[in-house]
């Protein structure tokens, strides 16, 4: 086997298998009986679920408390955003520096190789298995839903002679309404609505000129909810200790990580299989290369514990597998060969390049 960083998948049979992203790459005479794939590195990719409310003063918001016994009135526009929740997941990237050619022996009934479209194995002999993939929330607004106010005055309004009679009137307006609501609640409404259809009809009109005219005393509030806010972490072979990967400031939102307005969200990342350092004879070390020279590699990720934190606390605190702090092993030509009536069927997880699986040896 030999490492073949953009070898070209020349002169390979490919079938698309229906319903995932993959392709089944036949072992045949034309391409020696050979098949590249590549295997992955680990990625971490973190979600932010954001906030943004927007906060607008009612036009006569000094007077809330005066006339109306609001005591915590909107008293200035504002954005102000929010960290709901702050989530992680890890998928395989194709790590280019670890692309390989696996051989099959001519007189093997059609062996074949299952990858993903960007290469990745997948499996030997086997199509591939896969999770169906999560779909991604979309951005959802909560409006006030909050009518004209003035689409509501009436004539008495419009014409008061000044903004303190102006004031009065709304207020008594909405009093006005209140106690309609409950005369009707009550059943002591003068002119009740006839039927049910009738009396939603009216209450929901009364909500809406309340809610309206309210509004100019205490403001309206809008919700907006934004996910999908993604960054991604690849790590190398070292341990990540604390790692700014965004900022986030309550009148920005989410800023980059060099932007000071902002506090820190750290990502720490630590193996927690850390491997030994070998010291091989030349012999051993021939005895190594030989090894992987020949066969199917694959991946043995290492456990670490990735911590996510923010404001002092950790958002986030797993252990995960990461194929950077791993090693490899190999499938020996032996190993691979076909034994009559039974061939070799490894599963592969994609994402890891390691063992999911096997039967048939």
């Amino acid at each position: 086997m030999k490492n073949i960083f953009g070898l070209l998948f020349l002169f390979l049979s490919a079938q698309a298998i229906q319903g995932q992203n993959t392709v089944k790459l036949n072992a045949v005479k034309a391409n020696n009986y050979g098949v590249a794939y590549t295997l992955p590195k680990t990625a971490i990719k973190i979600t932010a679920d954001v906030t943004k409310t927007i906060r607008k003063t009612g036009e006569y918001y000094q007077y809330a408390d005066r006339y109306l016994n609001i005591s915590n009135p909107i008293t200035k526009d504002e954005v102000i955003y929010s960290i709901d929740n702050i989530t992680f997941e890890t998928y395989g990237i194709p790590d280019r520096n670890e692309s390989y050619l696996v051989e099959f022996k001519s007189n093997w009934v059609a062996p074949y190789v299952t990858l993903t479209e960007d290469g990745l194995i997948c499996a030997i002999n086997a199509d591939a298995e896969f999770s169906p993939e999560k779909e991604n929330p979309l951005a959802t607004v909560t409006k006030n839903n909050i009518d004209n106010p003035k689409s509501y005055f009436t004539e008495e309004m419009l014409r008061s002679g000044s903004t303190g009679k102006q004031i009065e009137l709304i207020a008594k307006q909405i009093y006005l309404l209140r106690e309609t609501r409950t005369n009707i609640l009550t059943g002591e409404a003068d002119n009740m609505p006839p039927d049910g259809n009738a009396y939603k009809i009216v209450m929901e009109q009364i909500d809406r000129q309340e809610k309206a005219l309210t509004s100019l005393f205490s403001g309206t509030e809008e919700v907006e909810s934004i996910t999908r806010r993604e960054f991604t972490v690849i790590p190398d072979e070292e341990d990540i200790n604390r790692q700014v990967v965004f900022r986030f400031s309550s009148k920005l939102g989410i800023v980059e990580a060099n932007n000071l307005a902002g506090a820190p969200v750290y990502l720490s990342l630590i193996n927690k299989e850390p491997r030994e350092e070998l010291f091989l004879s030349d012999k051993e070390q021939k005895a190594l290369e030989k090894k992987y020279s020949n066969g199917l590699i694959y991946n043995i990720p290492a456990k670490a514990n990735l911590k996510i934190e923010y404001g002092n606390k950790a958002v986030v605190n797993n252990m995960i597998d990461v194929v950077q702090y791993g090693s490899k092993e190999v499938f020996t030509p032996k190993e691979l060969e076909f034994k009559k009536d039974k061939s070799l069927q490894v599963i592969f997880y994609p994402d890891l390049g390691a063992i999911k699986k096997t039967n048939g040896q």
